[in-house]
């Protein structure tokens, strides 16, 4: 029986796909994550097939093929570009005698040396451990036997009921602690909502220059380097826009092409920081010529996160590549829609802190609410606004207040007072409301 191996970074890579071949650039980054993960890529083999292989994914030719390059080559890896299933697996490492990776190991193994803070290694831990309990079924024939040997012979469970119940045990304690965790960011979600300060978060596709970006914006130490998912731990600074109004500037993970699911499920509370902004800053290296494919990578876990809808700025990056000068564009009400700028040189940025300015600019509200007698608290709170501009007592000793107010700020009060608009009137001047308990 195969012992397999535990270490090892001399890797053969195999570029392979359900019913296609992979093209250049989907090679090219997958060469980019085997680096990024430690591994010494000392060939690489191109695989075309209509219908993957039942028991090794690649035809026999191929496996011979491949059994000949890591002798050559004294590989004690093999990485595959496409998903292989536990059996896979398991019968691959058996016939060449080596460890084998597939994709989404590769990426949870990436993520599991880039993890720093607390929450982030609860959420590697958590996506590996929901990896390895689908590899558990049919993976390792060994586990399937059970305890032997003088004084454990007879019933009990197999090794592999035991890892399986160990596993499982692992897992919901993984999510106990994740809840707390969650419930902490919600409190300071909560707490930027009360003190009014909009959230920007910085999203885009790996090793687009989100954390150059972020430190030039914020003069934040993040760590970068030239390579895939350089940093995973969201980071949150505080940064100070053009007109001397503060946002909250939020650092999310990087995504990629076919992420695994396992890996948005743990991330997902994290992620929630694109889907909770007011704005959303879409980084896209404007020097890649396949960003257009990366940009829809990027929209499509948005929309996984039910974050498509908040209001974005396309950011294209890396100018300095291009030798192309910094500028902006707007939409048709005259706000930020995309900005060209370079993160390293800080050409653009201005222009970048402008857009931000302009699509979170307040939208002013005018208008008149009427309050009853007995509503003299929702008339304070008003005043402690600085909401109310004029100030009329009504006949029954209600008032009509006349108030100029952003209109987050007055639907937030409304929702919090628990007050409805009975009607709403276009004038010239003010736009009068009723509110009634």
């Amino acid at each position: 029986m195969f012992d397999r191996p535990q270490s090892g970074e001399r890797a053969v890579l195999i570029h392979a796909a359900a019913g296609r071949v992979p093209d250049l650039p989907e090679r090219e980054e997958f060469a980019e994550l085997a680096v990024s993960a430690g591994a010494v890529v000392v060939d690489e083999m191109v695989i075309g097939r209509r219908r993957p292989d039942s028991r090794y994914y690649i035809g026999k030719g191929k496996l011979e093929e491949l059994r000949d390059r890591i002798q050559v080559h004294e590989a004690d890896l093999v990485i595959c570009h496409a998903s292989l299933s536990p059996g896979q697996e398991r019968n691959l490492e058996r016939a060449l005698e080596c460890r084998v990776l597939d994709r989404s190991g590769l990426i949870l193994d990436i993520f599991a040396q880039r993890a720093r803070s607390f929450e982030g290694k609860l959420q590697v831990e958590l996506a590996q451990l929901r990896h390895l309990s689908t590899r558990l079924i049919r993976g390792w024939t060994h586990l399937e036997r059970q305890k032997g040997g003088i004084g454990l012979r007879g019933p009990g469970e197999t090794q592999l009921e035991t890892d399986r119940r160990l596993i499982a045990q692992r897992i919901r304690q993984l999510r106990e602690r994740l809840v707390h965790v969650d419930r902490r960011r919600e409190m300071n979600r909560q707490n930027r909502l009360r003190a009014d300060i909009p959230t920007v978060a910085l999203v885009g596709y790996t090793n687009g220059g989100k954390s150059t970006l972020f430190n030039a914006l914020t003069n934040a130490d993040v760590y970068v380097a030239d390579q895939l998912f350089a940093t995973l731990d969201p980071t949150m600074r505080r940064l100070e826009l053009a007109d001397g109004s503060a946002v909250i500037l939020a650092d999310t993970v990087g995504f990629i092409r076919d992420l695994p699911h396992e890996l948005i499920a743990a991330f997902r509370s994290t992620l929630q920081e694109a889907k909770q902004a007011d704005l959303i800053l879409h980084l896209i290296d404007a020097s890649d010529p396949g960003r257009w494919q990366r940009v829809r990578q990027v929209n499509a876990v948005l929309k996984q996160l039910d974050a498509d809808r908040v209001p974005q700025i396309r950011v294209y990056n890396k100018i300095d590549k291009l030798d192309r000068r910094p500028r902006r564009t707007k939409n048709s009400q005259g706000e930020g829609r995309a900005v060209w700028l370079s993160a390293v040189s800080g050409e653009g940025i201005p222009l970048l802190l402008e857009s931000i300015g302009d699509r979170l600019r307040r939208k002013m509200v005018h208008g008149v609410i009427r309050l009853l007698p007995r509503q003299g608290r929702q008339r304070a709170r008003l005043f402690d606004l600085g909401a109310v501009t004029g100030e009329v007592i009504t006949e029954d000793g209600g008032w009509e207040l006349e108030l100029t107010i952003c209109e987050r700020d007055f639907q937030r009060f409304m929702k919090r007072e628990n007050l409805q608009a009975q009607f709403l009137e276009q004038q010239t001047a003010t736009v009068p409301v009723t509110a009634a308990t």
